[in-house]
């Protein structure tokens, strides 16, 4: 075992050259990688120590600060056992689901349907589907914490440890690809539709469910899978809607994401620390050190700042879904209100899939407020119709704001008032 500063241990896979990697080696497969500056490790380096070799193959397409190739794989083989793709029947289903509901929502809001395409999703496909997504949410974040990470020099190391040094920033990357794949294998077992968590993750117009997560959402519940299906889709179909004829609103959700990464200071010498029980030959280590806290940033104000903003946008646009399904369901579907308040428990509560991502990246993916948020909908809907609710997202300046949950009450009268103008 060779020892480089800080205790970060590098050595031997264990494997003789030539040999078939052993079964499970979580080094074999994956595309290589070049050390910050340029360089690469040097050949005879690499091929008198098989585990450099393993590592610049692994890591060379790596072009951000996250492995997604490598979360992707994570991601599809975690799921590889449970793996099935819908049937003709389940995809004509979702297809007569989205389009009933469409016709349901026309009369509730003034936003026009915004659904181009429907498709009927496996686990593994809602993973493939939404990595693009996930890359604009986590890279931000990602980015310091691993930036961080190959920063760390010790003042006494000596100048042939530089490159090795380097190679600390593409491991983090590495790390954070593992982490992220196993969250969204478990957050795959899920979401159940491509909206599910509050956030557009995939592509605009598609409106997709998964029926294998539809089905076990629905098994306990004593409500018709139709009605089930049904009432997803009216999610599902009214999340589109926003997301199509609010065009500042998807990049005021990212642009949440970003400031609060912005903001972020990270603890260096519990990177040190947590880095210093790392072992390339035990992979578990990793993982130790991700569940340990290692990529927990530093809190700041501006921070909590940044996640109060987005947490509140999350809740007002939930929210504002859910009092438009309501209304659509009213006096349709006789199972919408015990749905309603499953799906609300549900999001309250967050699954662990969303609790790892919260520890990983600080994000909450379950708006807190969702209840606040949707009686203030419903009393706008109340006091002035479908159309003088929905003027609000007009502009972002319009929409209540933290304070304005605390009495949606006080926020209608003064909203009616004054009129829906924008601040000078």
């Amino acid at each position: 075992m060779t020892d480089v500063p800080f205790g970060f241990n590098l050595g031997s896979s264990g494997e003789e050259p030539g040999k078939e990697p052993r079964p499970g080696d979580p080094f074999a497969g994956f595309g290589g990688f070049g050390l910050p500056g340029g360089g690469g490790i040097p050949d005879d380096l690499a091929g008198k120590m098989p585990l450099f070799a393993a590592l610049q193959q692994m890591l060379s397409a790596q072009s951000g600060p996250v492995n997604w190739d490598l979360a992707r794989q994570m991601a599809v083989s975690a799921l590889a056992g449970a793996h099935r793709s819908p049937t003709p029947v389940e995809r004509s289903q979702n297809a007569d689901a989205i389009r009933l509901a469409d016709h349901w929502l026309d009369p509730v809001t003034a936003l026009p349907s915004g659904v181009t395409a429907v498709e009927s999703w496996s686990r593994v496909e809602w993973v493939e589907r939404t990595l693009p997504a996930w890359s604009l949410l986590c890279d931000p974040v990602a980015a310091r914490v691993v930036g961080a990470m190959g920063s760390i020099m010790p003042a006494d190391a000596p100048p042939e440890a530089a490159p090795l040094l380097g190679m600390v920033g593409q491991v983090g990357g590495l790390m954070f690809g593992a982490q992220v794949g196993q969250a969204l294998a478990k957050l795959a077992g899920e979401v159940l539709g491509s909206t599910d968590v509050g956030l557009p993750l995939g592509p605009a117009g598609v409106a997709a469910m998964l029926p294998d997560n539809v089905a076990e959402f629905g098994r306990g519940l004593e409500v018709p899978a139709d009605q089930v299906r049904l009432f997803l889709a009216l999610r599902e179909a009214a999340y589109h809607r926003l997301f199509k004829h609010v065009p500042w609103l998807r990049q005021r959700l990212f642009d949440a994401v970003d400031a609060y990464a912005r903001g972020i200071t990270v603890d260096r010498d519990a990177i040190e620390r947590a880095m210093s029980d790392v072992d390339p030959q035990d992979p578990e280590s990793m993982q130790r050190a991700l569940q340990g806290g290692m990529f927990e940033p530093s809190v700041t104000p501006e921070q909590q700042a940044a996640l109060a903003r987005l947490e509140t946008l999350l809740a007002l646009v939930e929210g504002w879904v859910d009092d438009v399904v309501a209304a659509a369901a009213a006096d349709r579907l006789p199972g919408a209100d015990a749905l309603r308040e499953t799906l609300r428990r549900r999001r309250a509560t967050g699954g662990p899939a969303e609790q790892t991502f919260a520890t990983l990246v600080g994000l909450e993916l379950r708006p807190r407020r969702l209840r606040e948020a949707a009686t203030l909908w419903k009393l706008l809907r109340e006091d002035r119709g479908a159309d003088g609710r929905d003027e609000l997202w007009r502009h972002p300046d319009l929409l209540p704001d933290a304070d304005d949950l605390d009495d949606p009450a006080a926020f209608v009268r003064r909203s009616g008032d004054d009129g829906l103008r924008l601040p000078e």
